[in-house]
């Protein structure tokens, strides 16, 4: 016979489980320091400026 699981118990384990990945989600995106967002946001303005100089004229994007 199988194993007798309180549901209960395993909703809250699965809710706790859907927390914990969003908390590591979270920590990717916000936990980082200024210092990090500022290079980021460098190495964004870089692609965009080498992007718009390679465009040629009359295009539009």
């Amino acid at each position: 016979m199988g194993e007798i699981v309180n549901l209960r118990l395993a909703r809250k384990a699965k809710a706790r489980r859907a927390a914990a990945a969003a908390a590591d989600v979270n920590r990717a995106a916000f936990g980082r320091t200024s210092a990090e967002r500022a290079r980021d946001a460098a190495d964004r303005a870089k692609v965009e400026r080498v992007l718009d100089q390679a465009r040629r004229d009359g295009e539009e994007s």
